[in-house]
C-alpha cells in the first residue's frame, strides 16, 4: 500500500491530467518493455498511405489524359504538358508546407492530418472529373495547397512511439509513402479507361466512358474518406500546457525519475532552425533525392507507355500497373524484414550512401532493357523497378531519421514543414523537367552522343550523383544524440 501511495504523486508531477501529449507519454511509459505497438503502426500506415496514393496515381494514365485534352500539337509534346500537371500538386504544397508545420506545432498534429486527408477526398475526386487541361492543373494545385500532412505526420510518428521504436515509426512513414507512390500508379494503371478494359462491367456511352480517368481517383478518395473518419479516434501527441510556468527542482526531478519528454518541455530551446546545420544539410540532400525520385516516377511511366520508335516499351496502363504492383509488394517485404536489421548494423546514412551508388549503374541500364521484348522484357524491367524503389526508400528513410533527430518535439512540426517546402519545390520542378527532357530525348533518337532515352537516364544519374555527394562529410552532419533527442 505504501508503494502505491508513493507512485501516484509521482505520476501527478510528471503528467498533466487534461493534456493529450501527457496521456500519450504516460501510455508509452506504462507500456515499457512490451512489444511493437501494432495499433500505432496501423495509424501511421493508413494516414501516410492515403496521402501518398493521389500524388503519383495519375502517372500511368496522364499521357492519355493529356492526349484526350487535345492541347498538345505533336505526340512528343504530350510529355511536356503531362509534366505541368504533375508539377501543379508539388507547387501548391511548396507554398503552404511551412504554414501547416507551424499550425501543427501550435494547434496539434491531428487537425492538420485530418484537413490533409479531407483535401484528398474533395480535390482528388474533382481531378478525376477534369474535362480540360486547366481544370486538371487547378484541382491538383489546390490538392497540394491543402495537403500539408506529411511533415506533421513525421513528427507524429516520432512522438507516438517509445524511443526504442521511433526509428521503426519513421521507417513506417517512408515505407508507407514509398508504397503509396507505387500502389497509386498501379491503381491508375489498372482502373483508368475502364470501358476499354472491362466492357462487360462498364458499358459504352456511360458515365465511365465520359470520364475515363475517374475510377482510380474515386477509389483513392473513398479510401481517404474512411481514413478521415477513422482519424476521429487517433490520439493527439502535442502538449497543450507550458512547462516553463511550472517550478520543478532538479534534484526532486531526478529522484522522481521525471520523463525525458518532461525535461524537453522544461527547457525549450527555440533555436533558429535555419542555423541548425544537421537539420538543414539533411533537408538539402532530401530535396535533391526528392527531385530525382519524382522525375524518375514521371519518366518511368511516360517512357513505359511510349512507342518503341521513341525508345519506349509500348506498355499499356495495365502493364505499368503490373510492374509497379510487384515493386510495391517487394518494398513491403523489404521494409518490414530486411531494412530494420540493415539500418541497425550499418546506420541510416551509410546504407543510404551505398544505395545511392548502386542506383547509378541500375538506372543507366534502362535504355538497354528497352531492347528486350516479350517475357524477358517484363521480368527484367520488374526486377529493375523493384531494386530502384528499394534503394530509393532506403535513402529517404535514412534522411528522415537524421532530420527528426536534429530537433526537439516543440520544433518538429516547423522543421518538417521546412523539409516539405524544400522537397515540394524540388518535386514541382521534377515532373515538368522530366517531361521536357523526355520530349527532347525523343526528338534526338539519332544523336551520336547518348541518343534517345540514354540522355534521360544520364541526367537522372547526374542528380543522383549530386545527392550522394551531399550525404558525405563534411556536408552532411548528424546531430550528436543526447537523452532528449535520442531515437535508439
Amino acid at each position: 500500500m505504501e508503494e502505491e501511495n508513493v507512485k501516484q504523486p509521482l505520476l501527478e508531477k510528471k503528467y498533466f491530467k487534461d493534456c493529450p501529449g501527457c496521456k500519450v507519454d504516460e501510455a508509452k511509459e506504462l507500456s515499457q518493455g512490451q512489444g511493437v505497438p501494432i495499433r500505432n503502426l496501423i495509424i501511421i500506415w493508413m494516414v501516410v498511405l492515403c496521402a501518398a496514393l493521389p500524388i503519383s496515381s495519375l502517372f500511368p494514365f496522364l499521357y492519355f489524359m493529356v492526349r484526350d485534352f487535345n492541347i498538345a500539337k505533336t505526340e512528343a509534346d504530350i510529355s511536356s504538358y503531362a509534366g505541368y500537371v504533375g508539377s501543379a500538386f508539388m507547387l501548391g504544397r511548396c507554398l503552404t508546407s511551412i504554414f501547416w508545420g507551424l499550425i501543427a506545432d501550435r494547434y496539434g498534429r491531428k487537425p492538420v492530418i485530418v484537413i490533409g486527408i479531407i483535401a484528398v477526398v474533395i480535390f482528388n475526386t474533382l481531378f478525376g472529373l477534369s474535362t480540360s487541361f486547366w481544370m486538371a492543373i487547378t484541382t491538383r494545385f489546390f490538392l497540394g495547397i491543402l495537403n500539408g500532412l506529411l511533415g506533421p505526420v513525421k513528427a507524429y510518428a516520432t512522438e507516438l512511439f517509445r524511443e526504442e521504436h521511433q526509428a521503426l515509426g519513421l521507417s513506417t512513414v517512408s515505407a508507407a509513402w514509398g508504397i503509396g507512390l507505387i500502389i497509386g500508379p498501379a491503381l491508375g494503371g489498372y482502373l483508368a479507361q475502364p470501358v476499354e478494359k472491362y466492357p462487360h462491367i462498364f458499358p459504352e456511352d456511360s458515365f465511365w466512358d465520359k470520364f475515363p480517368y475517374f475510377l482510380p481517383c474515386f477509389i483513392i478518395s473513398a479510401v481517404a474518406l474512411v481514413v478521415a473518419i477513422g482519424c476521429i479516434w487517433i490520439p493527439e501527441t502535442l502538449h497543450n500546457h507550458n512547462y516553463s510556468n511550472e517550478f520543478i527542482d532538479d534534484t526532486e526531478a531526478l529522484e522522481n525519475g521525471i520523463s525525458r519528454a518532461g525535461e524537453d518541455k522544461i527547457v525549450q530551446n527555440n533555436e533558429n532552425l535555419l542555423l541548425n546545420w544537421p537539420l538543414m544539410s539533411s533537408i538539402i540532400a532530401y530535396c535533391v533525392f526528392s527531385l530525382h525520385d519524382i522525375a524518375y516516377q514521371e519518366i518511368f511511366s511516360l517512357w513505359a507507355v511510349s512507342p518503341p520508335r521513341l525508345g519506349g516499351l509500348s506498355f499499356t496502363t495495365d502493364d505499368v500497373g503490373d510492374v509497379l504492383s510487384i515493386s510495391g509488394l517487394a518494398l513491403i517485404i523489404y521494409q518490414l524484414t530486411v531494412y530494420p536489421s540493415v539500418e541497425k548494423s550499418c546506420g541510416p546514412i551509410d546504407i543510404a550512401r551505398i544505395s545511392g551508388v548502386l542506383s547509378i549503374p541500375l538506372l543507366q541500364s534502362y535504355p538497354f532493357i528497352a531492347l528486350l521484348s516479350g517475357l524477358a522484357l517484363y521480368i527484367v524491367i520488374s526486377i529493375a523497378s523493384i531494386l530502384k524503389n528499394i534503394l530509393a526508400v532506403t535513402i529517404v528513410t535514412g534522411l528522415f531519421l537524421v532530420q527528426n533527430r536534429a530537433v526537439e518535439q516543440h520544433q518538429r512540426g516547423a522543421a518538417n514543414g521546412i523539409a516539405m517546402t524544400g522537397m515540394s519545390l524540388f518535386k514541382a520542378i521534377g515532373p515538368a523537367a522530366g517531361g521536357a527532357i523526355l520530349t527532347w530525348s525523343q526528338k534526338r533518337m539519332d544523336a551520336s552522343f547518348l541518343p534517345g532515352t540514354h540522355i534521360v537516364f544520364f541526367v537522372l544519374n547526374l542528380v543522383e550523383g549530386l545527392g550522394i555527394l551531399m550525404m558525405l562529410k563534411p556536408f552532411l552532419r548528424e546531430k550528436k544524440r543526447t537523452p532528449s533527442n535520442q531515437l535508439h
